[in-house]
């Protein structure tokens, strides 16, 4: 079981690195100055923010970070 260990290890590793450069990636969650002077921040663009480079961040973010806590706590088990 030592070679599923060093496996499980590696994943989590690579994950760690793959998520945090996601997170570098995406963008500020702040609207700007625009949204004081009476902007409005319902745009064309914020609301098909799922279906751009953005929101495919965000979903990856997601599922790396679960994909991070299942591998935690395989490792984290006594049978492995």
């Amino acid at each position: 079981m030592s070679v599923l260990r060093i496996i499980l290890t590696v994943l989590l590793i690579l994950d760690c690195i793959v998520v945090s450069v996601i997170i570098l990636m995406q963008e500020g969650k702040q609207v700007g100055l625009g949204a004081m002077a009476g902007g409005s921040a319902d745009s064309y663009w914020s609301k098909n923010k799922s279906r751009s480079m953005e929101g495919k961040l965000v979903t990856l973010t997601r599922v790396l970070v679960v994909l991070f806590f299942l591998i935690s706590i395989l490792l984290n088990l006594k049978v492995i």
